[in-house]
């Protein structure tokens, strides 16, 4: 019993393991029972612990358990099985079982590792669960984990993600069974060869930002298996006070499947709304044209009705031909790829506002500038980004307050915008839709719009990794930001 409890000191770190966990003594009586294995099976930990593991009602178990049957050997992978929950509902698992052994090598219990197949859907949240514990995981692991190694490789090895461990110089001191299926075993040598076949170091490699003691998560296709992963690189400590790697791989080729049809209909929807507001824009311009001229040539024979008519029929084509320009401007934004250099955003706003001076100069409106860090977001949309928002603040807001700034910050990769107005602000519950295309809020509804400009924003910052949201000025007011991803200059 001294040995199984010296093995639990390990239990915080296996109360973070993703998959339903126990340990067995010698009498098959439960001595740990981990946070997974409460949630799979309904039972809290002091209902079972100290209990034969009958108590779950597995089939095939009780004389027919294979942990302690020496006929059968060790580990046990992959087994299908069934088990009862503590609400009576029979589930289907599947489980791997291993002998428990001490640091002489005796077996001094058993372990048995287990996840829940019935509910095969709800398998990508799992993985995302799993993700984050296993970053829990790592955060707790202490010097100790150094001299216990072996015996958090047992339970690594229960894992169906691959995992892998190296040291400082790149060199691979421990591979899951998951992961030497299939590569192959290449412990000891170095990652970047063993993995991927390179004598080089991994261009891009992470080890540096885990000697910082960051976490680093990177996407990576495996031509071995053709399948994508979402690799998660976190530090852990060694007995020697030096930082190893641990990297666990978990499988997102069905979610980056989803991603590309996804962005492959919004890319059809982009070229449909493009043909269908082109087309429409071009009888729209000798209908106004006509309305005008009407209006110019035959004032002297038209009573005030017909000349009411035209007016009306001038005014609706020009608001149609807004929109057609607006629909048509926020076709284009998915054709633009990112730029090569730099572009100087306080040059694009000084344009913006230039353009608008006549608007600025007749509301009376004071603008500030705060600093403004360049981007590599083509120039042509920061423009339209900061026209429709400063466009906004001249149209519903410095009625109220002429004051509007404009200001940026970098944070890393994260580069964010801002345009601030002390207007009426937005009322909370239409911020959820403010950037929806053609939603108008209640303030908007009085002034010319076409509901588009908003929409356009979001698409930029969505374009290129980003979002963009509003906040509430202090005071009153609104403030709309918009963040983009922009690796910043070596």
């Amino acid at each position: 019993m001294n040995d199984i409890r010296h093995i639990l000191s390990l239990d915080k770190v296996l109360q973070t393991i993703p998959s339903g966990l126990f340990l067995v003594d010698l009498d098959q009586r439960i001595v740990s029972w981990n946070r997974e294995a409460e949630r799979i099976t309904g039972y809290a930990a002091d209902e079972v612990l100290g209990k034969h593991c009958s108590v779950l009602k597995g089939i095939p178990c009780g004389s027919t358990c294979g942990l302690f049957n020496d006929a059968l050997p060790k580990p046990i992978i992959g087994v299908t099985c069934s088990i009862r929950t503590k609400n009576d509902e029979r589930i289907i698992i599947s489980k791997n079982v291993d002998y428990l052994r001490d640091a002489r090598g005796e077996i001094v219990g058993g372990i048995e590792s287990f996840i829940d197949i019935t509910r095969r859907k709800h398998l990508e949240l799992q993985l995302r669960h799993h993700a984050r514990d296993l970053e829990e995981t790592v955060k707790l692991r202490t010097a100790e984990l150094e001299e216990e190694r072996a015996r958090l490789g047992t339970v690594l090895d229960t894992m169906s993600d691959f995992a892998y461990i190296t040291s400082g110089d790149y060199r691979i001191i421990f591979m899951n069974r998951a992961m030497i299926e299939i590569f192959g075993d290449h412990t000891g040598k170095s990652c970047h060869l063993g993995f991927y076949g390179s004598e080089d170091i991994c261009p891009r490699c992470p080890m540096p930002q885990i000697d910082e003691g960051g976490t680093v998560r990177e996407e990576r296709h495996l031509d071995i298996n053709d399948r994508t992963y979402e690799i998660i690189h976190t530090p852990l400590q060694a007995g020697n006070g030096s930082t190893h790697k641990l990297s666990v791989f978990r499988d997102i080729t069905e979610r980056k499947e989803a991603e590309r049809k996804l962005l492959e209909s919004n890319r059809e929807l982009d070229a449909f709304t493009y043909t269908v507001s082109h087309d429409l824009r071009t009888p729209l311009t000798p209908i106004i044209g006509f309305a005008e001229f009407l209006q110019e040539e035959y004032r002297e024979s038209l009573d005030e009705k017909g000349m009411k008519i035209l007016a009306e029929i001038q005014e609706q084509g020009e608001r149609m031909l807004a929109l057609m320009e607006d629909l048509l401007t926020l076709a284009r934004v998915g054709k633009i790829e990112r730029g090569a250099e730099a572009v100087d955003t306080a040059a694009v706003v000084a344009e913006v506002l230039d353009l608008l001076s006549t608007d600025i100069n007749g509301k009376g409106a004071r603008i500030t500038l705060s600093a403004l860090p360049p981007a590599t977001v083509p120039a042509t949309l920061l423009s339209q980004v900061f026209s429709n928002l400063i466009g906004n603040a001249l149209r519903y807001a410095v009625d109220v307050d002429p004051r509007i700034e404009i200001g940026g910050e970098r944070d890393g990769e994260r580069l964010r915008y801002y345009v601030r107005d002390h207007g009426p602000g937005i009322a909370a519950e239409e911020r959820p839709r403010i950037f929806d295309a053609f939603y108008r809020g209640s303030a908007a509804k009085a002034k010319k719009g076409t509901g588009i400009g908003l929409a356009i924003v979001r698409k930029t910052a969505r374009l290129f990794g980003g979002r963009a949201w509003i906040e509430e000025t202090p005071g009153g007011g609104s403030t709309f930001w918009v963040e983009f991803t922009d690796p910043p200059p070596d």
